[in-house]
């Protein structure tokens, strides 16, 4: 669907100037773009690659000079990069599904679908499960008993939702996600070598072989409001309580949430992220790629981890933590400083070592 240059920054609350009526299919990266595409030049780093495409229109910074560029048209958005974000929504083809129920569906009587669902291909949905309205059901997608998905929903390719799951609307996920897993959780008859070691900070005690019994999940998961779950993530189903995660949450790909967690508003859970059973994460949380959260342990409101960081404490709200253990981060960058001086400083040793030995021998 083609859009005029005048209608896409009406649409981003942005600024066009030039031949506003110029229509526009899609976006391209400047170097990439051709006469009917918006090229994307949003810093200056990128007005170089302007001259090598064929775009006539561009969507660039506050301030650019556009016409000095050879272009027809342009978009000024105060902050391109948010403008992206509505401006992709509007560009997006969709996955390329048909609408309706696809006849090789499975869906129980006693399921209710809302207005206007559509269910894919080999999808299977039993009995008491409820879809509301306007809610896309992908290809081979499966939705346990008595769960619940709100309005306006994407479940793309493979999805799976155990049952008794509760989710609210506008929920999006990627190929593969899971929602509902059993908790991993067991336990041995008598105190384990684990649970000594994690008392006395690494003795174990004497050593025997134990069996481990399977506690049972009896709790569901409840998700808000505009989450999203990145391709095999995984949401695990609570022991007792309820695994919650609060609205605006946006999760990445092949992250695990243990049984219990508690995740709260607007928070950012990057790629490969690991939380473990019963923490609780607070609200605007950042969790960069690859950090590990222990089991029943507080993040607080704010907080901020850098790639690979294990956290084995409390984090309190506001807190920039990096490295293994996490520590702050300021104070990670200047232990890390000290060990790449090591090298010099075990060098600088072995001269004084050197000339204290050559004093002793003059003496």
């Amino acid at each position: 669907m083609a859009y005029t240059v005048h209608q896409i920054a009406e649409a981003l609350g942005a600024t066009a100037l030039g031949a506003t009526d110029l229509e526009i299919d899609a976006v391209a990266e400047p170097a990439d773009a051709g006469p009917r595409d918006l090229a994307l030049a949003m810093k200056p780093d990128y007005a170089d690659q302007i001259a090598q495409g064929g775009a006539r229109a561009a969507m660039l910074w506050q301030g650019a000079d556009w016409a000095g560029f050879g272009l027809e048209a342009a978009i000024i958005a105060p902050r391109p990069r948010f403008a992206l974000a509505g401006l992709s929504a509007m560009m997006d083809p969709g996955q390329g599904w048909g609408g309706g129920i696809h006849p090789s569906a499975v869906i129980d009587p006693q399921a209710e679908l809302g207005v206007g669902v559509s269910v894919g291909p080999l999808s299977v949905i039993l009995g008491g499960a409820r879809i509301g309205a306007g809610t896309v059901i992908g290809p081979q997608c499966f939705v346990g008993a008595d769960s619940v998905i709100g309005q306006g929903g994407l479940l793309r390719e493979g999805v799976r939702i155990g049952p008794r799951v509760r989710i609210g609307d506008r929920f999006i996920a990627q190929p593969g996600a899971t929602v509902g897993s059993d908790g991993f959780s067991f336990v041995t008859p008598e105190q384990s070598g684990v649970e000594r070691a994690r008392a006395t900070l690494g003795d174990q005690g004497e050593v025997q072989s134990q069996s481990y019994a399977r506690i049972h999940s009896l709790g569901g998961v409840t998700i808000g409001d505009d989450v999203e779950l990145g391709a095999q993530s995984c949401i695990d189903r609570g022991t007792v309580r309820d695994t919650r995660i609060g609205n605006g949450t946006k999760i990445d790909n092949l992250v695990q949430i243990g049984h219990n967690v508690v995740v709260g508003r607007d928070t950012l859970l990057c790629g490969q992220v690991g939380i473990g059973g019963s923490a609780v994460i607070g609200d605007n949380v950042v969790l960069a790629g690859q950090t590990g959260i222990g089991d029943n342990l507080f993040v607080g409101n704010n907080a901020i981890t850098g790639g690979g960081t294990k956290v084995l404490s409390n984090i309190p709200a506001g807190r920039v933590m990096l490295g293994y253990p996490a520590m702050k981060m300021d104070s990670q960058m200047e232990v890390y400083k000290g060990l790449r001086r090591l090298k010099r400083l075990f060098t600088d040793v072995a001269e004084l070592k050197k000339t204290v030995s050559n004093l002793r021998q003059s003496d």
